[in-house]
């Protein structure tokens, strides 16, 4: 896990360490199954016990959730539905967000929509982003290969979902393992996986496959030209999590565009009449308030 083991780069784990690691591993007999995670803190890192490595990612993600849970209430006060995009890369993560993001506008003017990109470097994507009419801040997180909730908080008060409500879609580094992991008070995840990377990605990813609440299946124009088995990818998607829901998509094409902006505007609505509802129930209390105000004026008027 990056909290741990020095990808985020705050560790001291050296290239040594590593080196001698891997060296170790290799050397081991030809066919043995090594299994470095079947320990109570689901890694291993030279130098650092089991309870201590539990301990490091318990404060450094307790950190980061005081936060998540800090963006997921403004997000809910500010009627906005935020969104997790997270993927391998080269699964057509961005070219699926502008897919997106040019029906939305087209069918839902009245939609405000933002995005907040996160790549190691570069402004590329947030580019693209931005070519669709969409705003869009880049977070580019250096050696850190996923967001986490203080960026993503800064990120959203730059954007105008943050005064208007609307869809935020939060584009994570492309990576299946870490972002897993790190709550930023999104609604839910979803996770995109595209036709030529493998029907066994979720067996070999369980923990973002189990987080998701959609996958989107990408790219399934490109199925007969490759050696893919659909229906093997979503046994394979609900072994990990039986209630992940499956839309097969194609961001070129067009097909399952209809079904997925269908799920993304129903989730979208869910958010608008809670929304709703808060803004009632905060009047009917204020009126409630001043009702009683009214009543101590009149000790008699009402019994209780």
């Amino acid at each position: 896990m990056c909290v741990i083991c020095g990808c985020s780069g705050s560790s001291s784990l050296s290239t040594v360490q590593t080196a001698d690691k891997t060296k170790d591993a290799m050397a081991q007999p030809a066919g043995q199954h090594l299994h470095f995670g079947l320990n109570p803190a689901g890694v291993s890192v030279p130098g650092i016990s089991t309870e201590r490595a539990i301990q490091l990612e318990q404060n450094v993600l307790s950190a980061n959730n005081s936060i998540a849970q800090q963006n997921r209430v403004h997000f809910h006060d500010h009627g906005v539905l935020a969104l997790n995009f997270v993927s391998s890369p080269g699964s057509g993560k961005t070219t699926l967000l502008c897919a997106s993001l040019a029906l939305l506008k087209q069918q839902h003017p009245e939609i405000c929509l933002a995005v907040i990109e996160g790549d190691q470097q570069t402004s590329v994507d947030a580019d693209r982003i931005r070519a669709t009419g969409v705003e869009a801040v880049q977070v580019n997180t250096g050696k850190g290969c996923h967001l986490d909730a203080p960026m993503v908080a800064q990120a959203f008060g730059q954007l105008p979902v943050h005064d208007h409500g609307g869809i935020l879609m939060i584009e994570n580094v492309g990576n299946l393992v870490c972002p897993a992991m790190w709550d930023l008070g999104e609604a839910a995840k979803v996770a995109v996986l595209s036709v030529t990377e493998g029907e066994d990605k979720p067996l070999k990813y369980p923990d973002m496959f189990a987080a998701a609440s959609v996958m989107l299946l990408n790219k399934v124009d490109l199925l007969p030209y490759v050696s893919f088995s659909v229906s093997q990818c979503l046994v394979n998607a609900r072994r990990v999590n039986p209630h992940i829901q499956i839309i097969e998509v194609s961001a070129t094409t067009g097909a399952g565009m209809a079904s997925w902006l269908s799920w993304l505007l129903r989730h979208y609505q869910s958010v608008r009449d809670h929304d709703h509802d808060h803004d009632h129930d905060h009047d009917h209390d204020h009126h409630g308030h001043d009702h009683d105000h009214h009543d101590h004026g009149h000790p008699h008027g009402h019994s209780h």
